[in-house]
């Protein structure tokens, strides 16, 4: 008896969501243009920040990396090949389209130094620590 409730349940929640009626992602984003988040991991090592994104299906010239003070923000736009007729879907979960993420940086780092590799999908940005030396700048006293 569960077995088949479940079974009903499930069958009106897929009628509901598949419905012809049924809004679209950019429909309820309002008539604004939506756009995709992304994401990620971030970790550190002894000497690094280190961020790590799933970005199949983009090439590296669709991807822009920014740092500025202690935030990192990745845009990216996965285009698709082929343009599909909505109604011929049965499922769409696949994200086409912008996309951004911002990350703050949990420590102090030298963005100069940063660099960031695509590979096989995976997004990796590399950004060194600053070194505690780094903060502290002596100064010579010099007599009068």
């Amino acid at each position: 008896m569960a077995r088949r409730k479940n079974q009903v349940e499930q069958e009106i929640l897929e009628d509901e969501f598949l419905d012809e009626g049924q809004s679209s992602v950019e429909e309820w984003a309002g008539e604004e243009e939506f756009e995709g988040q992304l994401a990620v991991d971030v970790y550190q090592t002894k000497d690094t920040i280190v961020i790590k994104a799933p970005i199949a299906g983009v090439k590296p010239e669709d991807i822009d990396v920014a740092i500025s003070e202690d935030v990192v923000t990745i845009r990216g736009d996965r285009k698709e090949e082929k343009t599909i007729e909505k109604d011929n879907y049965y499922v769409q979960e696949c994200f086409w389209g912008s996309f951004s993420r911002s990350v703050i940086l949990p420590t102090s780092t030298v963005s100069e130094k940063a660099n960031a590799s695509l590979k096989d999908g995976v997004l990796t940005i590399e950004i060194p620590k600053v070194v505690p030396e780094d903060k502290v700048k002596k100064i010579k006293v010099n007599p009068v």
